[in-house]
Parts: structure tokens; C-alpha cells; sequence
């Protein structure tokens, strides 16, 4: 079931009323309306497979491959879990997210999830050029200490998996008490935990309404220069940008090799 004028309408009768607030930083933000992750995913084709009655959503993407578990009640923490079955050419992989965790970052894995590849290939270049502290070459920490990214071995993988934790500020060595979380795989491709983790380091606020429910009291809200109407209508804009870039995508993986051209027999390459 594709996106429906009467679920883009209470979007906005949600928004229009609430007076937005810049708030910062990221991670202590909360969660958000959750509507910018399903939205985007049902525009470019994700269908709907759960009870629409149901306080649970369910969404699988156009080829079956990728499965979106979003479900409130959930007593485990992860109020997120996506899935990707394996392939002939792919393995599965699978991911999960915290009940506090933006919707604004969650999406920044999902849209790289229904476009085309970047081509950043280390996730740790936008934590690097942020500012946050790399404890080592497996950790990093953000200005304030309250989000903590690692990509711990184990002896049970053959490849790191990731973590991502926002926690109360803790007490000489003991940490304090966790506020969200998310987790990748060892299998999880590395551009899209990047896009995770560029939107999660990005210094720009996010917008929250009166209502909304922050991550942490100490997360700083500020009277944001956007209108409610500017918040509706860059979701708008945003829907019909990833509805292009996702048909673009999908036109790339579809696209035949370029034959090559006739001619004679090819010459080898030169020794070095």
C-alpha cells in the first residue's frame, strides 16, 4: 500500500500546531516522530504487512530482501529491528535500534538503505571529522561523553560488529545507566552504519515540539527559526527527493553492462 494523502495530512495536523524547538545535541534529543522512517520507506514502495489496527508496524521492502519490525511494546529495548535475508551474491545481516534513538539518525540508515550506495567506505571518517574523541581505533565518544560508538571483536566473529550507546554521565569507571542503544552485525555494509553514524554526529539541531519527549533533561532546546509549516513541508520535499533518488537507484541495478565496443583482438597489458 503506497503512501496515502490522508496519512501526509496527519503528519501535518500533528505538526501544525506544535511550536518547533532546535534541540542539541543528537543523541539526547529522543525520539521523534517516527513517521519520518516509515513515511520514507512506504514512498518509495515498502509494504505495509502488519495489522493496521495493530500498535505494531511491519514493512517489507519491494523484493522481500529487507524487513522493518517497528513495535512500541516491545519489552527487549529494541523498538527497531531490521532485517535483510541472504542472497546468492549477499549475506543477511541484521540491526536494531533503541526506543531513544532520533528517528532523524534512524533514517539516515535507512535512506542510504533505499538509494544508491555512497561511496564512503570507512565509518568512522564523519565520527573523525565531527570533533568526538577516538579513545582508539575500535572506540570514539562524543564532546559531552554521552554516547559511546565501539566496534568490539569477539571471538565468536570473524568481523567486528557495532554499538552505539547514549547513557547517563557515569561515575569514575562505572557507566552510567543506558539511555538508547543500536546495534549492527558483523555483516551490516559499512555505508550504510556510516550513514548512521554521519547523521548521529551531524551538529545540527533537531526539531522537536513542546510536547515532545527529549532523550535527557540536559539536551538544550532553543526557539527554532522554522516555522510548524517549514517542518511539513521539508517532510514533503524530502519524500519526493527520496522517491527520485530510490528510482534512480533502482534504474542503476537494472541498467545492462555497456557492451563493449568491436574491434580488434585486445593487446596485453604492459609489464611494470
Amino acid at each position: 500500500m503506497p503512501l496515502s494523502e490522508r496519512q501526509l495530512v496527519a503528519f501535518a495536523d500533528k505538526h501544525a500546531w506544535q511550536v518547533p524547538f532546535d534541540t542539541s545535541p543528537r543523541h539526547l534529543a529522543g525520539p521523534g516522530d517516527a513517521r519520518h522512517v516509515t513515511h520514507a520507506l512506504a514512498a518509495v514502495g515498502w509494504n505495509v504487512l502488519s495489522d493496521p489496527l495493530g500498535a505494531e508496524i511491519v514493512l517489507r521492502s519491494p523484493d522481500h530482501r529487507h524487513r522493518l519490525q517497528f513495535d512500541p511494546q516491545s519489552r527487549s529495548g529494541a523498538w527497531w529491528r531490521l532485517r535483510a535475508q541472504p542472497t546468492d551474491t549477499e549475506v543477511g545481516w541484521y540491526a536494531e535500534f533503541g526506543e531513544l534513538v532520533p528517528a532523524e539518525v534512524l533514517a539516515g540508515f535507512t535512506d542510504a538503505l533505499i538509494t544508491a550506495p555512497s561511496r564512503q567506505v570507512d565509518p568512522w571518517q564523519p565520527v573523525t571529522s565531527a570533533g568526538w574523541y577516538r579513545d582508539s581505533e575500535s572506540t570514539a565518544r562524543s564532546p559531552d561523553a554521552m554516547c559511546h560508538i565501539e566496534r568490539p571483536a569477539s571471538e565468536l566473529r570473524y568481523q567486528p560488529y557495532w554499538r552505539v550507546e547514549a547513557r547517563e554521565p557515569g561515575h569514575r569507571q562505572f557507566s552510567g545507566s543506558r539511555i538508547w542503544h543500536a546495534y549492527f552485525d558483523e555483516h551490516a555494509p559499512a555505508h550504510l552504519v556510516g550513514s548512521f553514524l554521519t547523521a548521529l554526529v551531524d551538529p545540527r539541531p533537531l526539531q522537536r515540539g513542546t510536547s515532545d519527549r527529549t532523550g535527557h533533561y540536559s539536551a538544550v532546546q532553543e526557539p527554532s527559526p522554522h516555522s510548524p509549516q517549514q517542518i511539513v513541508d521539508a517532510h514533503t520535499q524530502r519524500l519526493k527527493s527520496l522517491r527520485a533518488r530510490s528510482r534512480a537507484a533502482r534504474r542503476q541495478q537494472t541498467t545492462p553492462a555497456t557492451t563493449p565496443a568491436k574491434g580488434g583482438p585486445a593487446q596485453p597489458a604492459p609489464r611494470r
